[in-house]
């Protein structure tokens, strides 16, 4: 990434394939620009699109994403990544965009997307010539430790869903409460619900991260989650939802699998718990049995 300039390009690249993509409604068109857990959301979104509107969706309104603030580090060999802050036309929240290049000979894709309400995109750590810091991989020690590394996230998560052990994580809505409504879902009167959650990790799905001025770090990961819906004898299941049911596969008869995946953006401590800023989930099958 060699500044600014390069980033706004990458930008507006990013927002004329997306809008290609949902005009045409052409899941193919995703991998051009989107990669990891943005490109399976609008994979499957464009896919049930389709599946209602076959020809397409010219009159689609054009996503524009303006006032953006570039956030790039320094940093040597590949992978690559940088954060662009931008406001959208869509809603009042800063649109949180995580580019990563693999490769020199690869395109940058949007492997990220976070919607944080005003003022709450941390403070990033800069150095004298404006680059901020990407926490480094493991095996690089002369920097200040973290409660996490940001590549044990997903699946220090995933076990916290599994489990609710542990205090890596506070509090709220994308934690505790999440573990409360599975328990809600766990037995009903018409179904009982189990639950698998997998972990992700590079190269696939990484864990970018940069240091905030507080020491810490803002980071962002992936993880899957897997919802089986076991209907007790004499229902048989129903869904009514059109999306839902535009990508659902095999016969429904008793039983329906739903695949979701997560990306999440999260602040890091020193010390501390992780504290969730904005988590995006998403259906991208269910599969009937």
């Amino acid at each position: 990434m060699s500044g600014k300039a390069e980033a706004e390009k990458v930008l507006r690249r990013f927002t004329d394939g997306y809008n290609d993509a949902y005009r045409k409604l052409d899941p193919a068109l995703v991998d051009r620009v989107e990669t990891g857990a943005p490109a399976e959301i609008a994979r499957a979104d464009l896919a049930a699109q389709r599946a209602l509107t076959p020809g397409g969706n010219p009159g689609y309104p054009p996503l524009v994403l303006d006032d953006a603030r570039f956030t790039i580090p320094k940093m040597a060999g590949w992978p690559k990544f940088f954060v662009a802050d931008t406001h959208s036309n869509r809603d009042q929240h800063r649109w949180l965009l995580v580019f990563t290049r693999a490769d020199a000979g690869r395109p940058w894709k949007a492997a990220y997307l976070s919607l944080l309400n005003q003022g709450s995109v941390p403070q990033f750590a800069l150095d004298k010539d404006g680059y901020a810091q990407a926490v480094p991989a493991a095996a690089e020690t002369n920097e200040a430790p973290l409660a996490v590394r940001p590549e044990a996230l997903s699946t220090a998560y995933t076990d916290y869903l599994r489990s609710g052990a542990g205090d890596v994580f506070a509090p709220g809505t994308s934690t505790t409460q999440i573990r409360a409504e599975r328990a809600k879902l766990a037995r009903t009167p018409t179904f009982w619900a189990e639950y698998i959650d997998t972990p992700e990790k590079a190269p696939g799905f990484p864990a970018p991260a940069l240091r905030t001025k507080d020491g810490g770090a803002l980071a962002f990961f992936t993880a899957h989650h897997r919802e089986r819906r076991t209907a007790v004898a004499g229902v048989r299941p129903e869904i009514t939802d059109p999306r839902t049911k535009a990508l659902l596969k095999g016969d429904l008869k008793q039983a329906v699998t739903y695949t979701r995946v997560s990306e999440s953006a999260v602040t890091i401590p020193r010390k501390g718990p992780v504290v969730f800023l904005n988590r995006i989930e998403s259906l991208t099958e269910a599969r009937g049995e």
